[in-house]
Parts: structure tokens; C-alpha cells; sequence
């Protein structure tokens, strides 16, 4: 149940320090947990992500007083974290569907969102199709991108389809590398991972490397490669079409597998997914997502 606890800490740390200057990172400091994990956790269980529920309390919290209290809009875009009345008046439009200065008549139309209260399901997740397997430490090798959390779940298909496009679509039909970026590419079977490393220190972005494990040979410019310890992976086994087989099985890790149970915590804020040889649109395509996982 730590992983549930965390969630829950995180929600009061958050309720304590709305009026303050926090950031995701601020967060999970707090609670003792990667950045990355928390953030992704914490957006596939509650369908926000952790920026998105402090902007949205926000601004329920300001309609509210600007209900009870005469306050000027320009008072509080200052105190609920906007540079200027502006910028507040336009997300307060957004949010509630009337502008700050209509509200005070019009209480109705406030959007409510009250602070979240987490319930996790505790149901199949020892069921899962999952191996925990102790690894000597491996060197990936790859492209690579830096993502912000906030985005990513669009930008890194995107990513995906920019690689294959420049350079995995041409050696699936000739076969045989032209530079040392293809040669590369075939080497170490680049495009088999997917690794999300959370190292970036702030501004809730990470490194993502369309990757491979590392074999041999020259690192040519444009690919990066990063040596990962000696450690135990959960790795859990994904079957269907993608990426809805991927996406369920990751759903289920968050909101079944890390609250119930009792022997694992994550160990560092990486992520890898694997993906095998085969058609991706195909019902029996295989998978696996990858968690860097301590006994507690």
C-alpha cells in the first residue's frame, strides 16, 4: 500500500501549499518518489496530471472568493499564481465557462473540483502476466528526445513515426546499411526499447531514447547511449494490438499492481517498453513494459 499512500501524501502536500510557487518535482521530493513515476502514476489513476489538478483548484478556489469577497480580478490572478489579470481571466473563462467579472451573479455556473480522494481497485493485480528478473547492467543505444510530461503522450508517437520515416522504413526493405547510422540501427536491433529516463532534475521532463541494447561498435553523431545498473525489473507481458495492449497493461500496473503489492517499490525513475518483431496491429503482437523495481 505504499504506492496508495504516496498518491495520498501527495494530494495533501498539495491542498497545504496551493497558494505556493509548487512544481511536480516539489511533490515528489516530498513524497520520496521519482518525479517520473509520480507523475505518471498520478495521471493514470486520477486522469490529470499534476499541474492540471493544481491549476484546476486554483481556479475554483478563486471563484469562490469571488463570490463571498469584493476582491479585484487583478488581486487574484497574483495570489492563485498568474503574472498578470490577463492570463487568470482567460483559464478562469476556460475552467468555469464565464468570465471573472460575470460570476458574482451567476454562482451556478462555478465548475467545482473538490480535492481528490484516492480509491484503488484490489482486484487482479496478482493476476497480472509479470517476471521479476535480476539483471547485470546494459548499455542502450539510440535516439533521443527530451519530453515534457504534460505532452508527451502525444509527442512521442510522434517521435516514433519521424524514426521510422528517416531511417528504420529503408532498411525494412533493403536490408542492408548504407551509413553507420543504419549499420547502427541493425547492430543493436534499435527500435526493440522504448526508455523513458527521468534525470532532467526540474521542469517535469525527461529523456526518452527510441533505443536498443548495445553491443559493439561505433556511437555515430546523432545517438546517445546510457548504461543502466545492476538490478531486479518487473517486466510485465503485453498481448494485442497497439497500442491499447500497452496502454492497458501500463492502466493496470498503476492502479492494481504498485498499490497491492507488498514486495516491490519502484527503484529508480526509468521506464523501458519492449517491443518485438511482427505486425503492432496484429491481436497477438507482444510486448512487455519494463519497472526498475527493490524489495521493500
Amino acid at each position: 500500500m505504499e504506492w496508495t499512500e504516496s498518491l495520498r501524501k501527495s494530494i495533501a502536500f498539495i491542498e497545504n501549499h496551493l497558494l505556493d510557487d509548487i512544481t511536480a518535482e516539489d511533490v515528489a521530493k516530498e513524497v520520496n518518489i521519482s518525479s517520473f513515476y509520480l507523475q505518471k502514476g498520478f495521471k493514470t489513476i486520477t486522469n490529470y496530471s499534476i499541474s492540471e489538478y493544481i491549476k484546476n483548484r486554483r481556479l475554483y478556489l478563486a471563484a469562490l472568493e469571488l463570490i463571498s469577497k469584493p476582491n479585484k480580478v487583478i488581486d487574484l490572478a497574483y495570489k492563485y499564481g498568474y503574472e498578470t489579470p490577463e492570463s487568470f481571466s482567460k483559464a478562469f473563462s476556460r475552467f468555469h465557462g464565464i468570465s471573472p467579472s460575470r460570476i458574482k451573479g451567476n454562482s451556478r455556473n462555478i465548475k467545482p473540483f473538490l480535492p481528490l480522494k484516492i480509491t484503488i481497485s484490489i482486484q487482479g493485480g496478482n493476476d497480472m502476466d509479470y517476471i521479476v528478473e535480476k539483471m547485470s547492467g546494459f548499455k542502450v543505444i539510440g535516439f533521443e528526445k527530451i519530453f515534457s510530461m504534460e505532452t508527451s503522450y502525444q509527442e512521442i508517437p510522434k517521435f516514433w513515426d519521424e524514426a521510422r520515416e528517416k531511417y528504420i522504413a529503408r532498411l525494412m526493405v533493403k536490408g542492408n546499411p548504407q551509413n553507420a547510422i543504419e549499420k547502427a540501427i541493425l547492430d543493436n536491433h534499435i527500435g526493440m526499447l522504448g526508455v523513458s529516463v527521468d534525470d532532467m532534475g526540474s521542469n517535469g521532463e525527461f529523456r526518452y531514447l527510441i533505443a536498443g541494447i548495445y553491443s559493439s561498435g561505433e556511437i555515430p553523431e546523432g545517438m546517445v547511449t546510457y548504461d543502466l545498473p545492476d538490478m531486479e525489473w518487473a517486466k510485465f507481458r503485453c498481448v494485442g494490438s497497439m497500442p491499447g495492449a500497452l496502454q492497458s497493461v501500463n492502466t493496470k500496473i498503476f492502479n492494481e499492481w504498485l498499490p497491492n503489492n507488498g514486495e516491490y517499490k519502484i527503484a529508480m525513475g526509468c521506464n523501458i517498453e519492449y517491443y518485438s518483431k511482427g505486425n503492432p496491429n496484429s491481436s497477438d503482437y507482444e510486448s512487455a513494459i519494463w519497472i526498475p523495481v527493490k524489495r521493500v
